[in-house]
C-alpha cells in the first residue's frame, strides 16, 4: 500500500470516527446545566416567579449587579458568520456550528468558562456588528471566530469600540500570541534577537497581519518583516492594497518568496501546503526558525526541512510533530484572566502578558503528569520544546493571573 493510500485510509477512519463522536449518544458537544437546585416548589419560586423579580430590580438599578446575580461574568459568546471556517473557507454560518461548539468544549475543559455558540446568518459586516452589539448584554466576553479577512478587522475594531466587555478575535490574536511566545524562545535558542531578525510571513490574512502587528509591538522592526500574499511581497509601491495590507507593506525591491527567503532568520507560514522548497530553506540565514503552520499539510514538511537544514528550529500546527502552535494555549486562559477582573477589553498589554507567561512557563521543569499525558520521558526547554503542552495544568495557574494583572495595570479592569 502506498503512503497516499495509507493517508487516505487514515483520513477516512478519523472522518467516520468524528461523525460518530458528534452524533452519539446525543447530537452535538455542549449542553446547558443547572447550577442551582430545582427540586422543590420553593426552588422553582426562587428560580423564576416570584423570586426572580428581586434580582431583576437590582440589575435595573445597577447594571454591575448582573455579575452578581447572573451567569454573565463567566459566559462567553463564540460567534461566527461562517465565512472562513477552519481550512474549509466560506461554508456558511450553520456549517460552522460544529467548530463553535468545539470552541465551547475547549473553553470549558481548560478554563471552566461557559459558552453559547452563535452562528449569525449574514456575510454583511455591518449587519453582523449590529447583531453582536444587540446581544452583547448577555455575555461577559465575545470570542469572534472564523470570520474572513479583511472584514474580520473591521468587525473587531467596531465591536471593541462599541462594547464594554472583552472582544477577542482568536484567529487574529490567539494565533499571534502563541507564535510570538514560541518565536521568542526559538530565537533565544538560536542566539538571535527579535529586534534584529529578518522575518518572512507567508499569508496576509487575519493571523498573518495580527502576528506582524504583535511582533512589531514587541520590538521587531517593520523594515525587517516581509509579508507575502498570493501576488508576492506586499510592498509600498503595490497598488490596490486595502488598509490592512497597506499597514504591513515595506519599501523593498523583493517581489517573490524565494527572494524574501534569501538571508531570512525566520519564516512564518500561515498559508497553504508545500509552498516552501528545500532550496528556499537553504538560502536562509544560519540557525533559522521555521514555523510552517498550514494545517493539515505544512508549507514545508518537517522531514524535508530537517533534511535541508540541520541547524533550524521548526514548529507546525500539528500535534504529531514537536512544537505545535496551538491556540488552546491562549484563548481559554486569556479570557479567564479577563473575566476574573471583569475587564472592559483585552488590550495589547494583555496580549503581551500572555506571550511572556507562555514563554516563561516553557523554561520551567515539566511535571510528571504532563510527561505521562504525552507518553514521553522528558520535556526540556530546547529545539523540540519551545512552547508548553496544551494539557499542562500550570497554564491555568500562570496565564490568567498575568493577563488579569495587565488589565489592572492598564486600567481596563473593573475589579482586582
Amino acid at each position: 500500500m502506498s503512503d497516499r493510500d495509507k493517508q487516505q485510509d487514515a483520513d477516512f477512519e478519523i472522518n467516520q470516527a468524528a461523525l460518530a463522536y458528534h452524533q452519539n449518544p446525543r447530537p452535538g458537544k455542549i449542553s446547558v446545566e443547572l447550577t442551582k437546585p430545582a427540586v422543590t416548589a420553593r426552588d422553582l419560586s426562587l428560580a423564576y416567579t416570584p423570586g426572580v423579580a428581586e434580582p431583576v430590580r437590582r440589575i435595573a438599578e445597577n447594571a454591575e449587579d448582573a455579575y452578581k446575580y447572573t451567569a454573565k461574568g463567566n459566559l462567553v459568546a463564540v460567534i461566527t458568520d461562517g465565512t472562513a471556517v477552519l481550512g474549509l473557507g466560506n461554508t456558511g454560518a450553520l456549517a460552522g456550528k460544529p467548530v463553535m461548539e468545539g470552541k465551547g468544549v475547549l473553553f470549558k475543559r481548560f478554563a471552566d468558562i461557559d459558552v453559547f455558540d452563535i452562528e449569525v446568518g449574514t456575510a454583511d459586516p455591518q449587519a453582523f456588528i449590529e447583531t453582536v452589539k444587540n446581544i452583547a448584554p448577555t455575555f461577559g466576553g465575545i470570542n469572534l471566530e472564523d470570520i474572513a479577512a479583511p472584514h474580520c478587522f473591521e468587525v473587531e475594531d467596531a465591536l471593541v469600540e462599541a462594547l464594554d466587555i472583552p472582544v477577542f478575535h482568536d484567529d487574529q490574536h490567539g494565533t499571534a500570541i502563541i507564535i510570538a511566545a514560541g518565536l521568542l524562545n526559538a530565537l533565544e535558542l538560536q542566539g538571535k534577537q527579535l529586534a534584529d531578525a529578518r522575518i518572512v510571513v507567508l499569508g496576509a490574512g487575519a493571523a498573518g497581519i495580527a502576528s506582524v502587528r504583535l511582533l512589531e509591538a514587541m520590538g521587531a522592526q517593520h523594515h525587517n518583516i516581509f509579508m507575502l500574499d498570493r501576488q508576492g511581497v506586499i510592498h509600498t509601491r503595490r497598488e490596490g492594497l486595502n488598509p490592512y495590507k497597506a499597514s504591513v507593506a515595506i519599501d523593498t525591491e523583493k517581489r517573490t518568496l524565494p527572494e524574501a527567503m534569501d538571508g531570512a532568520d525566520v519564516f512564518i507560514g500561515l498559508s497553504g501546503p508545500d509552498l516552501v522548497s528545500a532550496e528556499m530553506l537553504a538560502t536562509m540565514a544560519a540557525k533559522p526558525v521555521v514555523f510552517a503552520l498550514s494545517n493539515p499539510v505544512p508549507e514545508i514538511r518537517p522531514a524535508v526541512a530537517l533534511a535541508a537544514r540541520d541547524d533550524l528550529i521548526m514548529a507546525t500546527g500539528r500535534s504529531d510533530y514537536p512544537n505545535q502552535v496551538n491556540n488552546v494555549l491562549g484563548f481559554p486562559f486569556i479570557f479567564r484572566g479577563a473575566l476574573d477582573v471583569r475587564a472592559r477589553r483585552i488590550n495589547r498589554e494583555m496580549h503581551i502578558a500572555a506571550v511572556h507567561a507562555l514563554k516563561d512557563l516553557t523554561r520551567e521543569a515539566v511535571p510528571q503528569d504532563v510527561l505521562d499525558a504525552y507518553g514521553v520521558d522528558a520535556l526540556t526547554f530546547g529545539p523540540d520544546y519551545i512552547l508548553p503542552k496544551p494539557l499542562d495544568p500550570r497554564l491555568a495557574d500562570v496565564v490568567p493571573p498575568a493577563v488579569a494583572q495587565a488589565a489592572i495595570d492598564t486600567g481596563v479592569a473593573r475589579t482586582r
